[in-house]
């Protein structure tokens, strides 16, 4: 009585808390997700001799599947502010015109910035060695205005062969007091993190999408990065524009001139 007469409304009957059918199995549900993290929501339902509504199993079963995924390699890597940016070509599916009635497939510059996961790309006229340094310089200078410590790359043909770098990357590296660093091909530290990006921008930025020309391209992909980099990454718990400051305060500054180059 003298409870109901403090209260500011009139009682209400509230049933005590019980533990639900599915918080009972959902121990039995991680153990099996932690060892088969794919394993689909009815084989799952049908081990733990579920008997409920499979639609909502299935909901319990996609808020738990994350949490029992193991960790990508490229994600258990320590990446320090300012450290490094890891660079690839991607080469999107549609031909673009070029001009006097031709198409070609061209490549695109990606580059991300490993501690702030800080993307930028830009489409070149080949992969040729200049157009990877005019390219690498236009981004460096443009989208993330410092330059990372470490610069990161596969075996691309125009960057360098056998550990010698070309003579044009070389005399980059030197202007922008950078280091260059080939690794091997599929290593997820080198090339991680820029494949994500690509396939992020295969499937999110390309489809739905028609290309006037490769100016037109780019133009279209200056407009969506913001987009991309105001995402939130779970492995940051954050957006990468939200990050991006304190990856550039430990980057080295942009040279005083733009580097030299001669085809």
């Amino acid at each position: 009585m003298a409870g109901a007469l403090a209260s500011d409304g009139p009682p209400k009957y509230r049933r005590a808390s019980t533990p639900s059918a599915i918080d009972e199995v959902e121990p039995r549900i991680r153990a099996l997700l932690t060892a088969y993290p794919q394993l689909p929501a009815t084989v799952l339902a049908e081990r733990v001799g579920w008997t409920g509504s499979i639609s909502w199993f299935r909901e319990r079963v996609r808020a738990i599947r994350p949490e029992c995924l193991p960790a990508d390699p490229v994600d258990r890597l320590a990446h320090p502010p300012g450290r490094t940016i890891q660079c690839d070509l991607w080469f999107p599916a549609p031909k673009i015109p070029v001009g006097f009635g031709q198409e070609a497939m061209l490549p695109v510059l990606v580059m991300v910035a490993a501690f702030s996961r800080f993307v930028a790309a830009v489409m070149l006229p080949s992969r040729q060695t200049m157009d990877l340094v005019a390219g690498m310089w236009q981004l460096l200078s443009t989208n993330f205005a410092a330059v990372p410590h470490e610069l990161w790359w596969d075996n691309e043909v125009g960057i360098g062969r056998r550990g010698r770098l070309t003579d044009p990357v070389t005399a980059l590296m030197g202007t922008l007091g950078s280091r260059l660093v080939q690794l091997k091909p599929y290593d997820p530290e080198s090339r991680g993190m820029v494949e994500r990006a690509n396939r992020y921008l295969e499937t999110s930025f390309l489809p739905g999408r028609s290309f006037t020309s490769p100016h037109d391209f780019n133009n279209q992909l200056d407009q969506w990065l913001p987009i991309a980099n105001a995402r939130r990454v779970r492995v940051l718990d954050g957006r990468p524009v939200d990050f991006l400051d304190a990856d550039r305060a430990q980057m080295l500054a942009l040279p005083p001139l733009r580097p030299r180059s001669r085809r």
